[in-house]
């Protein structure tokens, strides 16, 4: 029998931290995040990282472990992530894998293989740059719906991030990457996954990302970003995360802090909306409705784990 790994993912700002946490003290277990930003040193504030009181003594593993000018990769979060979940369950703990980043938790529930690529930086430097323009990121979007279009159906025209990823995978593999998930799946999963994704209204999920938003910029995010500029100097891939990018074309004057606060908010409810739409394409994820409450949801989350 399968060892039992507990999922809860769900758009950002739903409330997937405060619930991991409550159920990792209800059932002896400890966390593993798969938040592809909350992996990043020094990038607090803009990716509304866990705190240490918040976590109320349960471990969490991957969470501000990677330096931003590193390179870190979906292949890195899977190995690393298993490796968390034999040590938790080595403990007699329960692993319970969190956060909202759809490719970490397809590369575990999935058992999705991703190809340990060869960083090519000239290839990447001449996307990175290619995007820099609202044209030549269309034209790069155009050119990975070419290549697979079935996995850009998932991704919006403006997430370069994630454009430039189907095609440095192409030129590395010679395989597209829906291609290359679907030859990784045939060896199977180690673990016995029991999925959950938090859902809420959508004009109230959106009030609470406007909330964060807010609370963010208060809290010093200008000032964050400020000091990672002048510590790393160059950390291409991190500072595309929301919230960052938006901050530095602010300061770099390319916008007025009006205008980086009304973008940092759509972009963020823009990508609730690419992650709800993203978690749905899993038939066995038992969704929950986060209006319900933390504890009438734990109880359906223990009814499907112990039976």
């Amino acid at each position: 029998m399968k060892p039992k790994v507990i999922v809860i993912a769900g758009p950002t700002a739903s409330g997937k931290t405060a619930l991991s946490i409550e159920l990792a003290k209800k059932v002896n277990g400890e966390i593993i995040s798969s938040d592809s930003m909350q992996i990043y040193k020094d990038m607090d504030i803009g990716t509304a990282k866990v705190t240490r009181e918040e976590m109320q003594g349960i471990k969490h593993y991957l969470v501000d472990f990677v330096s931003p000018n590193e390179r870190y990769s979906v292949s890195n979060f899977k190995e690393e992530s298993e490796r968390a979940i034999e040590q938790i369950l080595a403990k007699g703990k329960v692993p319970i894998v969190a956060g909202g980043t759809g490719l970490y938790i397809d590369s575990l529930i999935y058992g999705i293989e991703y190809p340990e690529m060869n960083f090519d930086e000239e290839y990447r430097n001449l996307l990175m740059k290619q995007a820099e323009s609202e044209e030549g990121l269309q034209s790069l979007y155009k050119e990975a719906v070419k290549i697979d279009e079935e996995a850009m159906k998932n991704i919006s025209p403006n997430d370069k991030k994630r454009i430039i990823r189907v095609l440095e995978i192409f030129k590395h593999t010679g395989k597209n990457k829906t291609e290359q998930e679907r030859l990784s799946r045939i060896n199977g999963v180690k673990y016995d996954f029991k999925v959950f994704a938090l859902d809420m209204e959508r004009d109230k999920l959106y009030e609470r990302i406007n909330k964060r938003v807010d609370k963010m910029l208060e809290q010093g995010l200008i000032q964050e970003v400020k000091n990672l500029k002048e510590k790393y100097h160059c950390f291409p891939t991190a500072m595309q995360g929301l919230g960052y990018k938006e901050v530095v074309e602010y300061l770099e004057g390319k916008c007025t802090e009006e205008e980086m606060v009304q973008k940092i908010k759509q972009e963020t409810r823009h990508y609730a909306k690419r992650q709800l739409t993203w978690f749905r394409k899993n038939k066995e994820t038992i969704w929950l409705k986060a209006e319900d409450g933390i504890q009438n949801n734990m109880a359906i989350i223990l009814e499907v784990y112990e039976n």
